[in-house]
């Protein structure tokens, strides 16, 4: 592997570690180069986005590397998040969201393995909407942060409580999963509606309440003129 396509690979595969970010010996191992020349393309790498001013940085943390953003953009980041437009969740959140709804506590690496891809900035999301919770840590290596839904999980989706979702006709196994994660899924798409959305609907009965004014008065005149 020649020097641009190894840089290239590290900078995907900082990418994909999200948050968690990836050590120099894992990064090395998949790669199959010598950590030691690892640590310099990464090294090199962090030079070239902070003197090129990209929006993103390479940061060493905790012995491993993992990519962030300049901290000189927070402002903008904050914007985004609170922005109305921004509101609606994700397809990836809305997953996440209904395999910790039904089945709560559950740790990060148990969502992965029945999603099938990585669900950090999933996390992360739902935890800044309120929508889930630490709800403790499990009895397992390196006790893993366990997860579930939070009382504004059950206002927003209109539920008296977590017992109220609904249930699947099939009982087994992974065809009672995804099917209660369909349910959910239609439920959420069914209930979220963007600023935007309630923009549009509110002109429309705007619309909708002066027709109905402009019909009485027709009907009104045409009464007066009949007497």
């Amino acid at each position: 592997m020649d020097y641009s396509t190894l840089k290239s690979v590290l900078e995907g595969l900082l990418f994909v570690s999200g948050d968690e970010g990836i050590s120099a010996k894992t990064a090395a191992e998949v790669v199959e180069t010598d950590i030691e020349v690892v640590k310099d393309v990464l090294k090199d790498l962090q030079k070239e986005l902070a003197k090129k001013k990209r929006g993103i940085r390479i940061a060493e943390v905790a012995g491993g590397y993992r990519m962030t953003t300049v901290i000189d953009h927070a402002p903008y980041f904050e914007k985004l998040a609170y922005s109305p437009t921004r509101a609606a969740l994700s397809q990836a959140a809305l997953e996440t969201l209904s395999i910790i709804a039904y089945r709560q506590p559950i740790t990060r690496v148990e969502i992965e393995e029945i999603r099938g891809v990585k669900a950090d900035r999933a996390l992360h999301n739902l935890v800044n909407k309120d929508l889930i919770e630490e709800k403790g840590r499990a009895d397992a290596l390196g006790r893993p942060i366990l997860y579930g839904t939070t009382k504004s999980f059950l206002d927003y989706f209109g539920l008296a409580n977590i017992s109220s979702l609904p249930e699947p006709s099939t009982s087994e196994g992974d065809d009672e999963l995804e099917e209660r994660t369909k349910m959910l899924f239609e439920r959420i798409e069914g209930r979220q509606l963007s600023m935007v959305d309630m923009d549009k609907e509110l002109q429309a009965e705007s619309y909708m309440d002066s027709d109905m004014d402009l019909d009485l008065d027709l009907e009104s005149n045409s009464d007066l003129e009949t007497e």
